[in-house]
């Protein structure tokens, strides 16, 4: 089983940004590659982004090599096979970006755990030639980094990565549509991009109304409720309204309360009447964020429905103007605290659906809903 997320108790903590850029020096013959890895670390974890530019030959397929010179163990990957064995690693093509033009350049990504320092490689090589001369590396013997744990603590109802799907359709306890639309949004399970593990579900979302796109699953009943998954997209949140996480209110109508984003930055909706948090002034939007594009972020949320408050934490970091606490805040929480608000949520639901003409694609994996909070 692949592992959750969770099972990092670091990963929530400030990344600390380091960049290394490695280009070939002179030689008699045109360089292999250049490569700009770039870390973002933690104390005891990192993601690097991995960007590799092509030298003088045109290649069908390519392979990423190099060593690691302290403890680095790659947990995930995505947009690139990643194996390891011992210090050496390699990072192989998929096959929407395998042809690599002379000059032309790829990028992947990767998480990991270390202990001490976290030196940045020095020997990359691409398809056995190294990027600083002509020598190969000395090693190319690997085995793919496979890594297992239970769920996470507090996961109590949907407690699923997507490993145990095998069709392209999400299935088990999912199931695909929208409650109002469809057009020609689409669901799939993806084996290509996954935040840890090899599955993940892609959501192809397209621009307009009648083009919603959902997995959704029922929830087990319960006054508290908190949730947590991860969501890579692709286009900046727009200015026009989104979502990508929709849950029934059995409380209000059947209606949904609805995440996503509005004003370029992050916000929660009210279907019945159109509330918003934040309050969509420039004053409220500034105290969102927006949601990262091309990196997996961890949207976590806390509903409590007698309580009739909310909660909203991004990688961690609980997000000021997404918080309702019964205690009133300007320019964030007074449309929602115009009436009585006691939600009892039924469903999940994560995709796309655009009440303008706002496409965007979207991944989701690790998710996990229980009566505690289950963090990053």
């Amino acid at each position: 089983m692949k592992r959750f997320a969770g099972a990092l108790a670091g990963l929530c903590l400030a990344a600390a940004g380091t960049s290394a850029v490695l280009a070939a020096g002179p030689a008699a013959a045109a360089p292999a590659c250049g490569v700009d890895y770039r870390v973002d670390q933690w104390a005891t974890g990192f993601t690097a982004q991995v960007t590799v530019t092509n030298g003088a030959t045109a290649l069908s397929s390519w392979t990423l090599s190099w060593h690691y010179a302290g403890t680095q163990a790659v947990t995930s990957a995505w947009n690139a096979t990643v194996h390891q064995s011992g210090t050496a690693v390699t990072a192989e093509s998929l096959s929407y970006n395998a042809s690599l033009p002379a000059g032309g350049t790829v990028t992947f990504g990767l998480q990991g755990t270390y202990s001490g320092t976290n030196p940045v490689p020095t020997d990359f090589a691409l398809n056995g030639v190294s990027c600083g001369g002509d020598a190969p590396p000395t090693s190319t013997t690997t085995t793919t980094t496979t890594t297992s744990s239970p769920p996470p603590a507090g996961c109590a109802d949907v407690c699923d990565d997507f490993e145990q799907q095998t069709g392209t359709t999400p299935g088990g306890r999912w199931t695909v549509g929208a409650a109002n639309c469809q057009g020609t949004g689409t669901v799939t399970v993806d084996s290509t991009v996954a935040h840890s593990g090899t599955r993940s579900v892609k959501v192809t979302g397209q621009g307009g109304y009648c083009n919603h796109a959902f997995l959704g699953t029922t929830l087990a009943a319960g006054s508290v409720r908190y949730g947590r998954f991860w969501v890579r997209h692709t286009t900046p949140l727009p200015a026009g309204h989104v979502a990508f996480l929709a849950m029934r209110d059995t409380a209000d109508g059947g209606r949904d309360l609805r995440a996503g984003g509005q004003n370029r930055a992050l916000q929660w909706n009210r279907e019945s009447d159109d509330a918003t948090l934040p309050a969509q002034s420039p004053a409220g939007v500034a105290q969102s964020v927006p949601l990262a594009t091309g990196t997996w972020s961890c949207f976590e949320f806390e509903v409590d429905g007698p309580g009739g408050q909310l909660r909203t934490w991004l990688d961690g970091a609980e997000v000021p103007g997404l918080v309702v606490d019964g205690v009133p805040t300007p320019d964030v929480d007074q449309q929602w605290l115009a009436r009585a608000w006691h939600p009892s949520l039924t469903d999940l639901r994560l995709g796309w659906e655009s009440y303008g003409t706002d496409p965007d694609t979207l991944w989701f994996d690790d998710v996990a809903t229980g009566p505690a909070r289950i963090g990053c």
